[in-house]
């Protein structure tokens, strides 16, 4: 009963006039940038910091929040019209939802996935509202050893999923860790890394970093490869409404999604890529219409779409509770956090309720303003796709370089912005992920404090971090998630050369 009470105070927070405007502000652009290719949440959210700072924080999460749903719904508009997922979470959407827009069943495929992004996204904003409480009283136990070891669970566990492999997940991660490093440091008020200059002692700002790598980065990409990828979008010519058919196959791989995709998502190994993928399998072996599968399948629409967005609910359980970042739009939510002076986990539920319960009833509304907007808007969305590609990006640089300009008027910090902007191309050009650099970034500097205060406590005993059960616990799976892949592959190696001389 508590939990509902508090959740009623947040509603009553979240209907607020403005709050709606920001809700609707947010899903309004998570639409956008979720339906553009290339342009995902986690871009517009770096984009959007330096203009709300200042600003009210209850406000911007909202916006945030609907952003991040926002892309997930508008994400699989592109997957299935052109056959290009604007998120990597509705990769899965293209294989199914493509062919039924070409065989003249778009509007089918675009309203199974508007609703079961809403059924699912509603019943996985359940599972938030009862699960954070719960796993905030265990968040309550932490000491500084369980805190490190949870953020070395986080580094392993995150950047081995991010990436196409674990080293360059790693060299992702080491690299934010680094610039972590630069400026004073808190233990000793001795300046580090600060190449002299008076700019540097405070460090690099999470804002600039997160801007220079996923605007201008993606930005300089997206120019390097204007001109080689070439796509038609297919029109909308039949009826959204879905048929009675359709709806009787659709409503059990929503509710499928939903349960895969929550879990999953609040796992510290979570985020919405897995879910879709194990829920094409799980459908693609319950349905009885198995011969449709790669030919237009329904289901395998309507299943995948509602794990993304179950899945993103399913983020922000480890984001609010333990300020672990399980995706890269999370890790941005946590560069936020930190611009507004606030550490999410178990006290940010006792000292901001406003901010917490404000946002979780956010998301209900969120979910069905998304489902106004997706449905009878359609059209308007797919013009979109139309926009020419140097003028996006263009605007990305200019509104990258004012937003960080803005922050404190210093050339150190727009030099800082392009070198890091640089780097973050060279980093999709080499197919090495940018999001564990963020992660590194904001938990590493986390990680060295409450690594130097356990040992404090401890008395330079290293041994703490392996007699107390939270940390040995949670180091012990991160072992398992570093070495698992790697043990896995080499038994199936050694299984496949087996066989091979046999044969």
């Amino acid at each position: 009963m508590e939990t509902l009470g508090m959740l009623l105070d947040g509603f009553s927070v979240a209907l607020t006039l403005e709050n709606l405007l920001w809700a609707l502000v947010g899903v309004t652009l998570g639409t956008i940038v979720g339906i553009l290719p290339g342009i995902g949440p986690a871009l517009t959210v770096a984009l959007l910091l330096p203009v709300t700072f200042g600003r009210d924080p209850i406000g911007s999460f909202i916006m945030f929040a609907g952003i991040y749903y926002g892309g997930m719904y508008g994400g699989s508009t592109t997957a299935i019209l052109l056959n290009t997922p604007g998120e990597s979470a509705s990769i899965i959407t293209a294989l199914e939802g493509n062919i039924m827009a070409r065989m003249g069943r778009g509007g089918a495929a675009l309203a199974t996935a508007a609703i079961g992004s809403f059924v699912a996204g509603t019943l996985a904003t359940i599972g938030l509202t009862f699960l954070a409480p719960a796993l905030v009283q265990v968040a309550l136990k932490f000491g500084p050893a369980d805190y490190f070891a949870l953020m070395v669970l986080a580094f392993t566990t995150v950047t081995s999923l991010l990436g196409s492999s674990l080293l360059r997940g790693m060299t992702s991660l080491f690299f934010g860790m680094a610039l972590g490093l630069v400026g004073i440091d808190l233990q000793t008020g001795q300046a580090r890394y600060t190449l002299g200059m008076l700019e540097m002692l405070d460090g690099i700002d999470v804002v600039i970093v997160a801007i220079g790598l996923f605007a201008v980065g993606e930005a300089l990409y997206a120019a390097s490869r204007h001109g080689r990828v070439a796509s038609d979008v297919i029109p909308v010519k039949d009826s959204i409404w879905m048929t009675k058919e359709d709806w009787r196959r659709s409503v059990g791989p929503w509710l499928r999604g939903a349960l895969l995709g929550f879990p999953m998502g609040a796992l510290p190994a979570g985020g919405a890529e897995i879910p879709t993928f194990l829920s094409y399998s799980l459908e693609r072996r319950l349905s009885r219409h198995k011969d449709e599968f790669g030919k237009g399948a329904i289901e395998g629409v309507a299943g995948p779409e509602a794990a993304n967005n179950a899945a993103a609910a399913g983020v922000l359980v480890p984001l609010l509770t333990l300020g672990l970042p399980t995706s890269a739009t999370a890790a941005i939510m946590l560069a936020a956090f930190q611009q507004f002076g606030l550490n999410p986990g178990p006290l940010l539920f006792q000292n901001r309720p406003d901010l917490v319960w404000g946002l979780i009833a956010s998301l209900y509304i969120g979910n069905a303003m998304l489902l106004v907007l997706n449905l009878p808007l359609v059209g308007l969305w797919v013009r979109l796709l139309s926009i020419p590609a140097p003028y996006l990006y263009g605007g990305i640089l200019v509104f990258a370089a004012l937003g960080t300009y803005s922050l404190n008027h210093s050339w150190v910090d727009l030099a800082t912005l392009f070198l890091v902007g640089i780097v973050g191309f060279i980093m999709r050009r080499c197919d090495f992920p940018v999001a564990p650099a963020i992660i590194g970034l904001i938990l590493g500097p986390l990680a060295e404090q409450q690594l130097r205060r356990a040992l404090a406590i401890s008395q330079g005993d290293y041994s703490v971090f392996f007699t107390r059960p939270i940390s040995a616990t949670l180091l012990s799976i991160a072992f398992v998630a570093l070495v698992g892949p790697a043990v896995a592959r080499f038994i199936s190696g050694r299984r496949r050369r087996a066989g091979a001389a046999v044969a």
